[in-house]
């Protein structure tokens, strides 16, 4: 009876923990809303491994409205096309990237916008069915109580995009030396061209197949700007 009681204690506590963690995963959530937020873990491991290195740590928020069109734009033709229909999962792509990796060696993937951010800034960015089951759980949080332009604001800001170099703002000016609200269109094709990457494609000093997908992307830019739904996310403010 005594070892009943301590394991019936044990598992009140048990039930104690996990509410406050579903409590306090929540409110940050819900705070992540209109709070920036402070880092991302990708970050955290690459300025522990920066140190004793001459790469330079960079990144700067700037809010939505001070991102040039075209930036927004561009990440959207590059990575997730559906962006602004789908409710964080893009169910075509991901059937064609199965089907896809079953058939070669080269592993496609078929993450959203939405799901790099959840993964970005709640997970791990290490491959796990533990890691895609939260991943899944947070990206249906955040369309729902983030919404879009919040999303993209958060992707834009926070994404590596070079070497120590994280979100669209230290990217134009290490690469451009210019503000997030001044890129070009071709500017803002070739950052994007290389987030597959961001180390290995360099915008700084692009390679023939970074050059060959700036194109590509540029071309994606020319038909989705006419689709009014990305014309009204990209122009909010």
């Amino acid at each position: 009876m005594k070892t009943k009681g301590i394991l019936s204690r044990a598992w009140r506590l048990v039930q104690r923990i996990l509410l406050v963690l579903v409590l306090a995963q929540f409110i940050y959530i819900l705070l992540l809303r209109w709070v920036n937020p402070p880092f991302t873990w990708t970050m955290l491991a690459c300025r522990i491994s920066l140190i004793g290195t001459p790469v330079r740590y960079q990144h700067d928020w700037v809010d939505y409205p001070k991102i040039s069109p075209s930036a927004k734009l561009a990440v959207i033709s590059s990575e997730d096309q559906r962006f602004a229909v789908h409710h964080g999962f893009d169910f075509g792509s991901i059937e064609k990237a199965v089907k896809h990796n079953e058939r070669s060696k080269h592993v496609h993937g078929a993450s959203t916008i939405s799901q790099q951010v959840a993964r970005n800034i709640f997970l791990w960015q290490s491959r796990s069915w533990i890691r895609k089951g939260f991943e899944v759980y947070f990206t249906f949080m955040i369309e729902h109580i983030w919404g879009k332009k919040r999303i993209l604001e958060v992707y834009l800001n926070d994404v590596q995009m070079g070497d120590g170099v994280f979100g669209i703002q230290a990217a134009s000016r290490a690469f451009f030396h210019c503000p997030a609200s001044r890129l070009s269109r071709s500017q803002a094709a070739l950052i994007a061209a290389t987030l597959p990457n961001p180390v290995l494609f360099r915008a700084a000093a692009p390679s023939r197949y970074v050059l060959l997908r700036q194109a590509w992307i540029q071309e994606q830019m020319i038909h989705l700007q006419s689709d009014p739904r990305i014309q009204a996310l990209i122009r909010m403010k």
